[in-house]
């Protein structure tokens, strides 16, 4: 099926854009933009310059994709975001492209960014996440796969969040949160595995106990991070909870408390 593109859009003929792409009502895409096959643009929504759009993408209403950077060291350089494919932007979502300090941001496959969400410059959201309303992802800030945050979160510059974890809306992040837990209460803590998210996904009875065991090394045996560290590394063999071994190695910030 041809491309159908709304007569009151504005399209430029440098974009790319592939097979059964719909343009609506008074959107606006830029000279350098690709967007794969069957993807939805909604009306009003804004394309810009250095978009790198998946395949079967569905971009809704007054949605901003690739605006430059809020970041003051901006200087016009040439930088993308890349939407990866079957993910949904909501309306009024605002995402960002990259600065030169890493050329680009990214939102992976199959997510859901919701209403009013915000992605800084820079940032990595990794697959299968959920970015609830008006989450508000400073920049930086890298976030693995299958994660899950409530809306109205806040998440301070440069902070990472470990794969399969799940935030509580409504809290400001400012610590970075390990893989496979609940980060909730307030004020915000460790909470528990993230049962539910694991189970759904296939993670096994004996996965999940060690993913417990270790949490209890980690949070409440009363070792330093780094003792607890070689404690896990003594104990455990499971990839799973080596995956929290080398979270703890690259966090270059505090970790979420007990």
């Amino acid at each position: 099926m041809a491309t159908n593109i709304h007569p009151t859009a504005i399209v430029s003929p440098k974009a790319k854009l592939g097979e059964n792409v719909k343009i609506s009502a008074y959107a606006i895409i830029e000279d350098d933009i690709e967007i794969g096959d069957g993807t939805i643009v909604g009306p009003h929504a804004c394309i810009y310059d250095g978009a790198r759009i998946g395949k079967n993408v569905q971009i809704f209403q007054a949605a901003a994709i690739s605006n430059a950077p809020q970041d003051l060291k901006y200087a016009g350089e040439k930088t993308y975001f890349y939407i990866g494919d079957n993910t949904i932007i909501r309306e009024y979502a605002t995402l960002h492209r990259g600065t030169i300090d890493t050329g680009k941001t990214e939102v992976g496959s199959n997510c859901l960014i919701m209403a009013y969400a915000h992605i800084a410059h820079d940032c990595i959201i990794g697959n299968n996440c959920i970015i609830a309303n008006s989450v508000q992802v400073a920049g930086h800030i890298h976030i693995g796969d299958w994660v899950i945050i409530g809306g109205g979160t806040v998440l301070h510059q440069f902070s990472v969040v470990g794969k399969h974890a799940m935030i509580q809306g409504g809290q400001s992040v400012s610590a970075d949160i390990p893989p496979f837990i609940v980060a909730a209460n307030t004020p915000m803590k460790y909470s528990g595995l993230n049962l539910i998210g694991l189970r759904r996904r296939g993670f096994s009875n004996d996965d999940i106990l060690l993913l417990k065991e270790a949490y209890k090394v980690f949070y409440f045996s009363g070792l330093n991070t780094s003792d607890a560290k070689k404690e896990l590394e003594e104990k455990f063999d499971n990839p799973h909870v080596a995956d929290i071994i080398k979270f703890i190695e690259k966090s270059q910030r505090s970790i979420l408390k007990k």
